[in-house]
Parts: C-alpha cells; sequence; structure tokens
C-alpha cells in the first residue's frame, strides 16, 4: 500500500484535464469537437507513443469486440487507440483516480464513452471476474510494481483461455544505479526495473506461455535522435507529455535517455500467452 501510494504521488498533477484542454485549444484544436488523432501528443505515456503502440498491437491479433484489459491505463490514450483502431471493448484500471477520471472524460470527448471504460483500482487485485477477457496489456507500468508474481498471477486469473498478455516495459540489460528522476519515478523507493529473464521466470510461474520478446533499445534510440531533430532551437509544443510529468520533464526524459544510452535498460516486449 505506502508503495502503491508513493506511485500515485509521483504522477499526481491537480488540474490535469484542464491543464490538458488549454493546451489543445493553444495548439489550435475545437476542444468540443474532438477526434481521437488530435489526443496523440499527450495520449501516450511510454517509449516511442503511438508509434510503439501500433507496434505492440500488430503482434496482438486483434479483432473487433474483443474484450482488452488495460492495466496502468494512465490518460487512457492506448485503450482510446485500440477501441477507434480495432473495434474493441477496453477495461482500464489505474491507481490514478485523477488519470482515470481524464481518461473517462477524453474518452467521451472523442465519442469513445461506449467502448473504453477505467476505474481507480490496483494491479495486485484487479477488480474483475475470473476469465473476463481476451486479452490484457501494460505499456510501462511493472516499472513501478515490485510484487510482479502477484501481478501476474492476477492477469492470469482474469484472462480467457488462450488469452494473450503483452507487456512493453522499461527493463534491465545490466547493473548499475539508475538516474532519477525519470518518468516513472522520483527516486529508487517506487522504482523496480526487473530483466527479462525475471519477467519470464515469473509468467511461467504464474501459468503464462512466453511467445515472444524482443528488445526495443534500437528503436527507443532512434526515437530520441528524432526528437532531437524536431526539437532543435525550438521550445516545446503546447501539447505535450511535459505538461503530465510536471516542471521537471525534462530531466525525467533525459536521464531515462542516458540510462538508456548506457546500456543500462531498455524498453523491451513480452508477448505471452495462457495455454
Amino acid at each position: 500500500m505506502e508503495i502503491e501510494q508513493a506511485v500515485a504521488r509521483h504522477y499526481a498533477h491537480g488540474s490535469l484535464e484542464e491543464t490538458i484542454l488549454d493546451a489543445l485549444a493553444a495548439a489550435g484544436k475545437d476542444i468540443k469537437h474532438l477526434k481521437p488523432k488530435d489526443l496523440s501528443p499527450v495520449d501516450e505515456f511510454h517509449v516511442g507513443g503511438r508509434q510503439a503502440t501500433t507496434a505492440f498491437a500488430e503482434q496482438f491479433g486483434l479483432r473487433p469486440g474483443m474484450r482488452l484489459l488495460d492495466i496502468g491505463c494512465g490518460l487512457g490514450g492506448a485503450a482510446r487507440y485500440f477501441a477507434h483502431e480495432h473495434g474493441c471493448q477496453v477495461s482500464g484500471i489505474d491507481l490514478s483516480a485523477e488519470y482515470v477520471n481524464v481518461a473517462n472524460a477524453l474518452a467521451a470527448r472523442v465519442g469513445l464513452e461506449e467502448r473504453v471504460s477505467c476505474e481507480p483500482g490496483s494491479a495486485l487485485a484487479l477488480p474483475f471476474e475470473p476469465g473476463g477477457f481476451d486479452a490484457a496489456y501494460m505499456l510501462h507500468v511493472g516499472m513501478n510494481i515490485e510484487d510482479k508474481a502477484r501481478l501476474f498471477a492476477e492477469v492470469r486469473r482474469v484472462l480467457k483461455p488462450a488469452g494473450l498478455f503483452g507487456i512493453y516495459d522499461v527493463m534491465r540489460l545490466a547493473a548499475g544505479d539508475l538516474s532519477y528522476p525519470v518518468p516513472w519515478a522520483s527516486g529508487p523507493e517506487s522504482s523496480f526495473v526487473a530483466d527479462a529473464a525475471s519477467y519470464r521466470r515469473l509468467l511461467a510461474a504464474a501459468g503464462f506461455e512466453v511467445l515472444q520478446e524482443r528488445d526495443r533499445r534500437d528503436f527507443a534510440l532512434d526515437v530520441f535522435a528524432q526528437m532531437r531533430a524536431r526539437g532543435a532551437g525550438a521550445g516545446p509544443a503546447p501539447l505535450g507529455l511535459h505538461i503530465v510529468m510536471g516542471a521537471n520533464a525534462g530531466q525525467k526524459v533525459k536521464n531515462m535517455i542516458a540510462d538508456i544510452s548506457a546500456g543500462l535498460i531498455a524498453p523491451t516486449e513480452l508477448i505471452c500467452r495462457v495455454p
């Protein structure tokens, strides 16, 4: 509980919906007539954003009507993407009540409130019946969860037979102290970055079969190079993840890039299945 409270405090903003709407207006968007793509600059709080989500989704075999669970849904960007682009029904859960409220409000503003529903709660005690989901996913969430064994057991419980579980987390590549703050943590007390081998072991113990693993370090470095090229000589755009991460957003991203560049960590995908 103390860890979850620390994680929730790290992500707390206070006036996030108002800030996002003001930024949308400053970017020239009509906030009364928003489309899902209008939210893309602030939608997805993970390395590579929508580009990473699209590549991740290609491995899921998505089809209209699938019931998906978004663990650590944040502002609901990925949930809206899966609902809008693939016709899925998405339930999201997140520790931050503020993020959940914003996720639901944004879903309503783009006409997806019938297909996207988010609620506050813990990934370690999912408030869902057994076997209710066709697939589950988490995007840059495991770094905030120490008890991954319990997490994976809970995900396994709520998936149907042959259900898929996709993970896109920052994982350890080598030993060494990480630099803080980073986007997911202000300090080591709420940062639990593990290596892919640990994920695979714990997933197998929970009853999953790991189908695929993909190291996305080169992809991340390319994304960062593109960011630097676009941002050379220009200030931040009105709408972007900096408004979610707060005043020290630049330092958080700088530290993460340095640790990825040094080979300490890297975003990594795992695709698993219930046998």
